[in-house]
């Protein structure tokens, strides 16, 4: 990374920082020494404020761009799996056919999860939310995986990704169906990752999953699209937590919870609960108004996306997926998809969401292709943690990997009382 030289004059003293700049993507003011001058930076959802150096992800709001390790995200979607990305995230290159066949094979290795773990999942409530299933679940990972968790040690670092990698399919379908109460299936390492997972959601001991190739690579598509975003909520946390070294069973718990919020993760299954609760066609415009009310709280799931300021290229091809999956199970006329549907197509012409950019996003579309695939809502972010892990690992590892890596500690302007007495 290049650096040149800025100045600031603050209460009429010049003081000259270091400017860091990336390859590619906006440059950034070094200001760790300005606390030398007892002042602090102010940036409450960090929107200017860059907290580490990576090379792993590249988003382009604007441009409407996302790269993992310089690959568009439409060339990985269209000629990989979600393993070659894993392996991509983690290790900053595509695998030869060789090393894929490795890699497949250490990930087959570790899907199983320690059968002691099986009693963690019965101290939950049947009905408890499969995120907080999956959440504790991982957390007491590092009770059964502590052999090799030295953090500083790059290959028990490797181990545990690979762990976490394998081992999220099994605890988010398990997490499922316990909660209906049925048996936990196995995985089946014959099946791929993301027909793994399907067959372990849906299949029992008296009737098999039938695999749609259609339908499996939807999932991979899904996974992939959402396998790393940057330095989001929870790829920050990840990071934070994993500043203290903190075990990674805990920093990709710490993960998990934070995804769990509807204005990160959960936005997909707000979509589908609005849709829910729209009902039917006739009531899109009442919707539509609300959303358009300055007065009126409502916001419309799943349209518009922080970052992406012109298009998300994740939700084109996520809508030509949805179309696939809808034609193939013939549901392009079920009452929940063809309302799905138009809403989809009034928000794409309607003067007022394309003035402001609020076009559908990805969570719209992959929300009405989990829901077609059989996933219900509950399961919608937890298949999120699922495809996210390769991106928390990746970032996770990268970090203390990083000489510059320093615990988190962000300042804070206090605006309590000042010093009083008894």
């Amino acid at each position: 990374m290049a650096s040149d030289k800025s100045k600031i004059i603050i209460d009429n003293k010049e003081i000259e920082l270091p400017v860091t700049k990336g390859t590619i993507g906006p440059s950034a003011i070094d200001i760790r020494n300005l606390n030398k001058e007892n002042i602090y930076t102010f940036d409450p959802g960090y929107l200017s404020t860059a907290s580490c150096s990576s090379a792993i992800t590249y988003v382009d709001g604007d441009g409407g761009e996302l790269l993992y390790r310089g690959y568009p995200i439409e060339q990985l979607s269209e000629k990989c799996d979600f393993l070659d990305v894993s392996y991509l995230l983690f290790y900053g290159e595509l695998p030869t056919s060789k090393q894929k066949e490795v890699y497949q094979s250490t990930i087959n290795g570790h899907t199983l999860i320690h059968d002691q773990l099986n009693s963690v999942f019965r101290g939950f409530r049947r009905d408890a939310h499969p995120m907080a299933v999956m959440t504790g679940v991982v957390a007491s990972m590092s009770a059964f995986y502590f052999d090799e968790m030295d953090v500083d040690n790059r290959k028990h670092r490797k181990l545990s990704a690979e762990r976490l990698i394998a081992k999220l399919p099994t605890i988010g379908a398990w997490s499922y169906t316990y909660s209906l109460g049925l048996p936990f299936v196995y995985p089946q390492n014959d099946l791929g990752y993301a027909g793994n997972f399907l067959n372990m959601m849906f299949s029992s001991p008296n009737k098999k999953y039938q695999n749609n190739p259609v339908l499996t690579q939807a999932l991979e598509k899904i996974l992939i699209l959402h396998a790393d975003h940057e330095q989001n909520a929870s790829t920050s946390t990840v990071r934070l937590v994993g500043s203290s070294g903190a075990n990674p069973y805990a920093c990709i718990a710490a993960g998990i919870a934070s995804l769990w919020g509807p204005a990160h993760g959960g936005a997909n299954e707000a979509t589908l609960k609005m849709l829910a609760e729209m009902k039917n066609e006739s009531r899109i415009g009442d919707y539509i108004k609300r959303a358009k009310d300055k007065d009126d709280d409502f916001r419309l799931m799943g349209f518009g996306h922080r970052v992406y300021r012109n298009k998300d290229p994740r939700a084109e091809i996520m809508k030509i997926t949805c179309h696939e999956v809808l034609n193939e199970l013939n549901l392009s006329n079920e009452p929940l998809f063809k309302l799905a549907l138009a809403l989809e197509k009034i928000a794409l012409e309607d003067e007022y969401f394309v003035e402001k950019k609020l076009y559908p996003n990805v969570d719209f579309y992959s929300g009405i292709v989990m829901r077609a695939l059989g996933i219900p809502n509950s399961m919608f972010t937890a298949v999120f943690a699922i495809a996210r892990t390769a991106g928390w690992v990746s970032h996770w590892n990268e970090m203390l990997s990083d000489k510059e890596n320093k615990i988190g500690r962000p300042r804070q302007v206090y605006t309590g009382q000042t010093k009083r007495n008894l």
